[in-house]
This record gives C-alpha cells, sequence and structure tokens, in this order.
C-alpha cells in the first residue's frame, strides 16, 4: 500500500507527486487548500515512504494504475480531485481517462515529448543528477545550508532553488538516492500520453513558464491533443511549482476543481 498522509475536510483532492520526489513537495499547497479540502498526499511506488515498485509481471502504467485504484478502494474515495506534477500530472490525467477524477490539473505534466531527443533529455538529466545526489548525499546536511549550492544542485528543477528550506533540500536529495530503483523502474516505462481526457472532466493544463526539465514548448503538444482542457502558464516557476509559488498553485487547483463540468453547463 502507498504511503500518504490526509489533512484537513472537504471534497477529496489526491495530490501525486513528480519521479524522484516525495509527498512533502506539495507542503505549501496542502497549507493552502486543507480548509476547503480533504488533502490526500501520497509517495508513489520505489519513492518516499511507500514500497519498493514491483511489477510483478505488469507494465509500469499497469502496476502504477492498480497501486493508485488500490489506495483509492482503501481511502473509500470513487472520484477525487487529482492534481499533479510532472509524472504526477500525466498519472491524473489517466486517472481521469479511467474515470477516476472529478477533475485534473496537471503541472508541467510528463508524456508530451516531441520526439524521442525529448524523452532521452530528460533521462540523461536525471541520470546526472543521480550521478551528483549520491556522493552529495552523506554532506547534504551542511553543504545544501548554503544558497549557491542550492542553486547548483537544484536550479533545473525550481526557479527559486535558494528559497527551499536548507533541511527540506538536504531529505529531497536523500530520497533522491534511496529512489533509484523506483526512477528506474518508472523510466523503463516511459511513455507517451496515449489519451485524450473525458471531456466533462474539468482539466487545466498548467506549465512553468521556467521549466528546465520538461521544456515549455512541450505545451504547445498538450494544447493540440487537450483543445477542451484549459491551458496557461505558471509565470516565474520551475518544473516543480508548488515551492516556487504555491499560492498559484493552490489557486489553479481551487479553480480547476469549482469548474462545472461540461455535461453539467449544457444541462
Amino acid at each position: 500500500m502507498l504511503a500518504y498522509e490526509r489533512t484537513g475536510s472537504g471534497e477529496p483532492l489526491l495530490l501525486i507527486h513528480g519521479i524522484a520526489h516525495r509527498r512533502q513537495a506539495w507542503g505549501g499547497v496542502v497549507e493552502r487548500l486543507a480548509e476547503e479540502f480533504e488533502v490526500i498526499t501520497i509517495d508513489l511506488p520505489g519513492h518516499g515512504e511507500s514500497p519498493a515498485f514491483d511489477l510483478a509481471g505488469r507494465t509500469v502504467r499497469e502496476a502504477v494504475a492498480h497501486e493508485l485504484n488500490e489506495l483509492r478502494e482503501e481511502l473509500g474515495i470513487e472520484r477525487p480531485h487529482v492534481a499533479g506534477n510532472s509524472l504526477g500530472g500525466l498519472l491524473a490525467l489517466e486517472m481521469a481517462d479511467a474515470g477516476h477524477a472529478r477533475s485534473v490539473t496537471a503541472l508541467s505534466p510528463a508524456g508530451f515529448w516531441m520526439n524521442g531527443l525529448d524523452y532521452l533529455y530528460v533521462r540523461g538529466l536525471f541520470a546526472g543528477i543521480q550521478a551528483v545526489a549520491r556522493p552529495l548525499a552523506p554532506v547534504a546536511g551542511s553543504l545544501l545550508q548554503s544558497r549557491v549550492a542550492r542553486t547548483v544542485t537544484m536550479g533545473c528543477f525550481f526557479a527559486h532553488p535558494e528559497r527551499l528550506d536548507p533541511a527540506v533540500a538536504a531529505a529531497d536529495t536523500a530520497n533522491m538516492v534511496a529512489s533509484r530503483a523506483g526512477i528506474k523502474t518508472f523510466f523503463s516505462g516511459a511513455y507517451r500520453y496515449p489519451g485524450a481526457t473525458q471531456t466533462d472532466v474539468p482539466t487545466t493544463i498548467a506549465w512553468a513558464s521556467r521549466d528546465l526539465t520538461l521544456l515549455p514548448y512541450q505545451a504547445k503538444v498538450a494544447a493540440r491533443q487537450l483543445p477542451h482542457a484549459t491551458h496557461r502558464w505558471l509565470a516565474g516557476c520551475g518544473h516543480v511549482p508548488m515551492n516556487d509559488d504555491p499560492d498559484l498553485v493552490a489557486e489553479v487547483i481551487r479553480e480547476t476543481a469549482r469548474t462545472q463540468p461540461r455535461d453539467e453547463q449544457v444541462a
């Protein structure tokens, strides 16, 4: 069973982090939404405090879908609002395709590669980051006290890495190292987003304007593939926008969740 936390009260809102991250990535956003929603943050398989990712003969897509469905059943939640970042954004869209999401907010979602080079770039980027993180992890607690060090090591994920709490940056580095098997498994099954989210599910694709991981031109691919969705920019944010501007991210999620489904608009 995936590790998770539940905070607040109201309609259920599931938050899914990206590859190599952990549920604590949503901390500032949870604080801003917990008075309106029951917020559920999770650790993906092989990440954070969740068990190792066991495919058990399944594809990555099948295995992670099973884990998310099992969690929904355990929590007794049929159709939560879902927001995700990067890989989490892709998973949020696929939950909508399966009829398991009431609304979707995808922040710089994975799966909208323009060509194979996009995927190779991202895979190479994470390989390089992991190569640096492994020797860095034992001294990260002291080294990342430096704003310069946080900028150099975290700049590919955040527009403002200097704002990161040093303790959080060190914990994220340790998680990157501890999650390497799960990261490898997810990359082994990487794929382009194959579907088109149901038009009766309010959907927002919000791309970080300063994304150095999933480059912003991929937003054009998403706009072509999902013309019924709301498409917007997260100005001044990096690939993981929840730290750069938690107020903006919380407001985008809130606006999407409040949007009336199209079938109800017609009625």
